[in-house]
């Protein structure tokens, strides 16, 4: 990445791309209602004509559309046709909100510097799927969600903003999942997203800075679960 990010016009113009439940997006629509970020949703769009995030859309009110990518046999081709579509929204960003699918290094070019990622693990740690098994199975004693640029190489890209929860000695990986998403994804993301719009944050040569500053270490939150949730 070898471009750079900068303050958006206001409000930005937000592009979400999801496949499943539309969890997060639900949590940005909030956070724009509330007034807590300064951006429009200007398309919802997902590869699954059933996805259930596309109905939270609609009921919102905002622009939608699926491209089916089981219709298409060439991975690069469906992308093109994606690209296509999110392109005709000009967003400022492109968030990934529960997008499942493996994105060409042609469709992360065309968005470089403006295209985002929530993955849930505390990056570069279990980058990739079943992050929460592999987190239990590792032991480990905190677990989180990290929001970051996204680069060709899967979940590698700069990191902007990362929050954590401590494992219980008695999680399930759907338990931990749930109240990942709840305590740490539905927060931290329009949190990271109101840095980039706002211009707070900023992608210069494939480096990230913070208030004007390189950095150095990506802030990282925790939310420790509450006894009875």
């Amino acid at each position: 990445m070898t471009g750079s990010s900068a303050p958006t016009q206001s409000p930005a113009r937000l592009v979400v791309v999801l496949s499943g439940r539309g969890r997060n997006l639900a949590a940005l629509i909030e956070a724009i209602d509330t007034g807590r970020l300064d951006a429009r949703i200007v398309l919802v769009v997902s590869n699954r004509l059933d996805a259930r995030g596309l109905r939270i859309a609609r009921l919102a009110g905002l622009p939608c559309a699926a491209i089916d990518s089981s219709a298409f046999s060439v991975r690069e081709d469906f992308d093109r046709a994606l690209a296509a579509r999110i392109e005709g929204a000009a967003p400022d960003w492109v968030l990934l909100a529960g997008y499942m699918r493996i994105l060409s290094s042609a469709f992360v070019q065309r968005f470089a510097d403006r295209l985002i990622n929530i993955h849930p693990s505390l990056l570069p740690r279990h980058p990739g799927l079943h992050t929460h098994a592999r987190a239990l199975e590792a032991g480990d004693a905190r677990h989180g969600a990290t929001v970051h640029f996204v680069i060709p190489e899967l979940d590698a890209g700069p990191p902007i903003r990362q929050a954590s929860i401590a494992v219980r000695p008695d999680d399930t990986a759907s338990e931990l999942a749930e109240r990942l998403m709840v305590r740490v994804e539905q927060r931290l993301y329009a949190k990271a997203v109101g840095d980039l719009v706002s211009g707070r944050v900023q992608l210069r040569e494939g480096v990230v800075w913070r208030d004007g500053r390189i950095q150095e270490h990506c802030p990282n939150e925790d939310h420790d679960p509450i006894a009875s949730s």
